[in-house]
Formats: C-alpha cells, structure tokens, sequence
C-alpha cells in the first residue's frame, strides 16, 4: 500500500448512531472516544445530518471572498457562543490550524517573537503549533522548527511569571491538558495567566480544541474560572465530525492580524454544520449535561476501580484514568472483550472522551467493563 497510514485498529467500523458505533456484522460498540472528541452531539445526529444535506442540494463549496448565508450563520453561532469579547471569528478545517493562525496573529498584533508553552502541550502537528508541542518524538524529525519558544511546567504559576516578559508574544496553553494526559490546573492558574500576559501586554492563547464545545460542563473551559484569553482556539467537536476549526480573536487582535487566509476556510457544507452543532448544543443544555454525567461517572469509578488505578481525574467528560500497567493493553481488552471503544493518553492513562449525550446507563456500562477489565476478570 502506497501513502501514509494510521495504525490501523482491529475494528472496522460502518456505521454509527448515537454513542454506539457498528461493526461489520452489526456489532455494537460504546464510543467513548468519540474519535477525539469530534462528536460531541454522537453520530449521525438528525439536526446536523439535516443542515449538512440541505446545504449540499444548494451549495456544496464556494471560496470564503463570496459571502453565503451558511457561513453568515456560522459566524454569528460562534460570536453568540464566545466568551465575551471573542466576537472576531476566523473559520478554519483543523485545530492545529487554527492553533498556527493564533500564533501568526499574536505575533502581528504584539510585534513580539517568543512563545511560551507548556510541558505535556500538544496544540498541533503543522511546523508552528507543532513547535510548541512538548513531546520530543513528535518534534525532533522535523526540526528546525519555528525558533524562540520557551517551555514551562504546566499549572506552575511562578514559571509562568518568569517566562512571559515584555519580549513574549504570546504564552499558549490548554485549560485542561488533553493528549498530555488529562491534567488540570491548580485553581487560580488561568486567573495567573492572564494577568501575566495583560502585565507584559502578550496575548494569551487557550487552545480549547479538545476542551471547548461544552465537554467540561461549560461550553468553554475557561469558563470555569471565568478567565476570558486573547484567543481562543477550537476545533474538534466544532462541526460534529467534519473537518471545522476556529480562531474566536479580541478586537486589538483582529484589527493587526496581518494577511492570513485558507481557500476551504468557511465552506457552506462545513459552515452549515457549525452552525447545527452550536446551535443543539446551547438548545439542549447539553454543556450542563456532560457535567452531571461526568460527575456520575467520575464517582461511580471512585468507587468501583479507585483502588485499582494511580488515578482518576478529568473535567465533566472529559476523564482520565491514570493505571498502574500500560493503557494500550487495557484498551484492547475493553474493545475487544467488552465493546467499549476508548483512547490513550500517553503510555499509562485510559481516556474517556464520550459524545456529550451519554447517559447514567452507558456510564454504568464504562464502569462495570472497567472493573472486570483491571480486575483481570476480562
């Protein structure tokens, strides 16, 4: 086979409806990966199944200089849903896009070059976001990458003091950590963050690729503790599972972004779907959703598994098990003898990333397949 491929998985999968995914033989499988968290409203949801035929038997795709209603509608989704003072939108197809378009603009806007990140990052794969991603394996074939970026320990409030000076442009990070292994910060380290970058007038970039689109319990993670950044990044969930990110901009950021552009930026299928995805998930409360069950969930693992693991710790539903042996292996044995479809986060932490309309009852399936499965009972 010529190309690049993903390492394939043992499953081949056809279809999929709700949190459940189907197999060959119409094997039902428990999605708790929601392939990274890119359908939060679950498959084939009808609101979103309807806004994307629709706009295809109109419009499949025109270039962003033509306006169309479609991304008209998109926009003013994702400027309603903003945190205040986020009403500049720029639409993109990825969050390591709209990550490299964060980084342009804040170095436009400051006139600065250095870049503070944080260890255990991830925030892309293309040559820019990619140089503020902290795992070595993942940087060192394609270095030189882009220069002046400092690293610091993630939720260190007195690192990030010493690093973001009046030379930085902007300091970069996630409100949770997600490919780092679901980590959260100490209460007070966004608050931190921001004042330091409003101290050194740098801009400060919440990546909330994974975070936002209501998987903590608010629509946006920042939320939580009602921090507002500079930028703000998504992606992911954004367009429940097509190809979709954005760059949500304050105004001191949008009015010196320099030239930046993308040809599929804002495309009426895309946009259509943003806009169906945005609009059901503040209809239907579904950020509040995802924190009860999130809750539920946490605590019925306390208690079924707590002794078993190093771990648990997470966001609403957004859920990492931190294991004592290596998660790739539990993995398989929750996918193949359980049917329940989850993902890593590193060598040693199970991750749980579920659509936003999981129930109690596919809670309680998650934890009973997790006890047997640690309690070698699989």
């Amino acid at each position: 086979m010529s190309g690049f491929v993903h390492a394939e998985k043992p499953i081949r999968l056809e279809r999929g409806e709700g949190v459940h995914l189907y197999g060959e033989n119409d094997d039902e499988y428990l999605d708790c990966g929601a392939s990274y968290a890119c359908a939060p409203l679950g498959h084939t949801h009808p609101a979103v199944t309807e806004a994307i035929r629709e706009q295809l038997e109109r419009l499949t795709f025109v270039q962003a200089s033509y306006p169309v209603a479609a991304r008209e509608r998109a926009n003013a989704a994702l400027e309603a849903a903003a945190p205040e003072g986020l009403e500049n939108v720029w639409l993109c197809n990825s969050g390591t896009e709209a990550n490299e378009a964060a980084l342009k603009f804040a170095r436009s806007a400051t006139g600065g070059s250095k870049i503070v990140a944080t260890m255990q990052g991830f925030h892309g794969r293309t040559m820019g976001a990619l140089a503020t991603t902290w795992k070595n394996e993942y940087r060192d074939p394609y270095e030189p990458l882009i220069g002046d970026v400092e690293f610091v320990p993630y939720g260190d409030s007195e690192a990030l003091a010493d690093a973001v000076d009046d030379e930085t442009a902007a300091l970069i990070l996630e409100p949770v950590q997600g490919e780092g292994g679901i980590n959260r910060p100490p209460e007070g380290y966004l608050a931190a963050a921001r004042e330091q970058t409003e101290q050194t007038d740098a801009a400060l970039i919440l990546d909330e690729v994974q975070t936002g689109m209501g998987r903590t319990g608010e629509l946006w993670a920042c939320k939580h503790e009602g921090v507002v950044p500079d930028v703000l990044t998504t992606a992911k969930g954004l367009a429940n599972g097509l190809p979709a990110g954005a760059a949500l901009c304050a105004d001191w950021i949008a009015e010196s972004h320099g030239s930046h552009n993308s040809t599929f930026s804002g495309g009426p299928v895309v946009s259509a779907a943003i806009d169906a995805t945005l609009s059901t998930l503040v209809e239907e409360e579904m950020p509040a959703h995802a924190g009860d069950v999130g809750d539920y969930l946490e605590t019925e693992l306390r208690a079924a598994v707590g002794d078993d693991v190093r771990e648990i710790r997470g966001m609403g539903l957004m859920v990492g098990i931190e294991v004592k042996r290596g998660a790739n292996r539990l993995l398989r044995d929750l996918a193949l003898d359980h049917s329940i479809l989850a993902l890593p986060a590193g060598r040693s932490v199970v991750r749980l990333l579920p659509p936003l309309v999981m129930d109690e009852e596919d809670a309680d399936r998650v934890v009973e397949a997790l006890a047997a499965v640690l309690g070698g009972e699989s």
